[in-house]
Formats: C-alpha cells, structure tokens, sequence
C-alpha cells in the first residue's frame, strides 16, 4: 500500500471479510473505510482523483492498521475509535457515553424546520435529550438570534455536550442542564421543542448488532413498544411548546405504535431527501388535544 486508494481499499476488504455491521455514520463497507483513514489522518472526505493516489507513510499505514484492528477485535463503532462524528456538516466529539449522531433532524435543521415555522420568530429551542449536543449545536448555528437549552439526564453526556459547546463556541447561548426530560425547566415555553429521544423495542434491543451495545442503552431502550419515553413527552410538551410553536421528535420504528395508540393526532411524517424517517411535526393545538384526551 503506497497511495491513500489503495489503503481505503485495503480496508474495505478487511471490513467485508470481517463481517462488521454499518449504521453509525456510513452505511457500508467502503464508506467507512474511508470515514476510518481519512477520518484517522485529518483528511477531508471530497478528495479528488489526485490527491487519492497521493503517498501515505509507514507511520500513517500503521496508524490505519492499528484502528482497522481495533474496529474489527472489538465491533466500537469508528466514530468512537476516532472520538469524531459528523452531523449537518459540522464535526462533533463523541464518546462511550453518548450516541453517535445519525439523525436525519439534521436535514430539517439545515431548512430551518420550514415551512413549520418561520425562523425570525424563533427566540428560543429545546433539545430535549441532547447527548453529544449536535441538535443543539447546529440549531444554534441555523438560528444565531435564539437561545437554546440542551437538556438530558445523564451528567455524563452532558459532559460530552459541553465540549462539543466548546468546540463551536457556542457556551453562550446553549444552557446546558441535567433534566429527566421536562423535569427541571419549570415554566419554559419554546418555539421549537426537537428531541431524538429513546425508541428502541425490547426485542430490537436484544437483537441488536455488537456495534450497538458500545451505546449507552439508556439512549435506546424505550420499553415493548418503543414509546415509554415519547408518551412522557407528548403527555408533558403542552406546558413548553408556545402558541406558534412546534414539537419535532424521531421515533424511528416506532411509528406504527404511536400511530395505533394516538390515532386522531394529525402526525406530520417527514419525508428526507438524504434518507431517513420517522420524524414528526406537531403543532401548538395538537400537542394541546393529547393533553385533553
């Protein structure tokens, strides 16, 4: 292996013998080769053609086959090899202690949540269950007039938050607080509540792939139906959502549960240019009408 092409593709082909699973920020073999090399020497991901066949040294070849190792030996998703994790472009630290971020929510970020809201309004944002703090880093970026409260109940992740906050300086306006859900934030209304919260069945949770148990399971686990979190929600949002505002949540699988369970709620289901769903938009009123019954 001389050039950066052939080290890619050495690796992809250790991955495809290996039987890794992919989920956690590419989607195959070949895209996370390249996630692990470029990611493991500082490279950006649009090389071109030239810049592909360029020299790598013994030392980076090292580097690659001590992380190619590792991912195989012991199934940790890249993202934590690397403590690196993409999400609506921008790079985020992660860790053991958060999910990697892979919500499509970024794709309604980067649109400024329209046609659902229109953007001058929007004052202040909730990211409800915020973990690594990507949501609420790029919402404060698409939104640079509002304040943004990051809340979860694990200090631990909120740790890693505060570092992501860091990094983007944004430690000004995202408030950062240990909340079970809605639990600490009193009587704060928001124009825009986003949250990816739990959602995982039981028996998905059993099943799932190693890759996936390096993830703290309190990020997944959602109880039989994958809704014991997002009932919590739905139950509480109407003390926090203003008259204009809107409740944006990923439930993922578990749409066909909610759906059966709250059928004359009027789920908006987004549909995702680059892939994804699972999402919904909910509105002032009905967010009120799951509150009547």
């Amino acid at each position: 292996m001389t050039n950066l092409r052939q080290l890619i593709d050495w690796t992809e082909q250790r991955f495809v013998r290996s039987g890794l699973f992919f989920g956690h920020g590419a989607g195959n073999a070949l895209d996370e080769a390249a996630y692990l090399t470029l990611g493991a020497l500082d490279l950006p991901f649009d090389l071109s053609r030239e810049q592909l066949n360029g020299k790598v040294t013994d030392t980076e070849q090292e580097r690659i086959r001590k992380l190619v190792d590792a991912r195989i030996n012991s199934r940790k998703p890249t993202a934590y090899l690397l403590n690196k994790a993409w999400f609506g472009g921008l790079l985020f630290y992660v860790d053991e202690r958060v999910l990697v971020p892979r919500s499509p929510i970024a794709e309604l970020i980067r649109d400024g949540f329209s046609p659902w809201i229109k953007a001058p309004e929007v004052t202040r944002i909730l990211d409800l269950g915020t973990g690594s703090g990507c949501i609420a880093v790029a919402c404060a970026l698409a939104f640079p007039a509002a304040l943004v409260d990051a809340a979860d109940i694990s200090p631990e992740a909120l740790e890693v938050a505060r570092i992501n906050c860091d990094r983007h300086g944004l430690t000004q306006r995202i408030n950062l607080v240990e909340s079970d859900l809605f639990g600490a934030l009193t009587d704060i209304r928001y124009d825009i509540i986003v949250c990816n919260p739990p959602y995982v069945t039981a028996g998905e949770m059993a099943a799932l792939p190693a890759e996936y148990r390096h993830e703290p399971s309190l990020a997944l686990a959602a109880g039989v139906t994958g809704l014991d979190v997002v009932d919590r929600i739905l139950t509480d949002a109407h003390r926090h959502i203003t008259p204009k505002g809107i409740l944006v949540v990923e439930v993922g699988n578990a749409r066909a549960a909610l759906e059966a369970k709250y059928p004359r709620i009027p789920f908006v289901w987004i549909d995702f240019e680059h892939g994804g769903e699972g999402v919904f938009v909910l509105f002032n009123k009905d967010v009120q009408d799951i509150k009547d019954g």
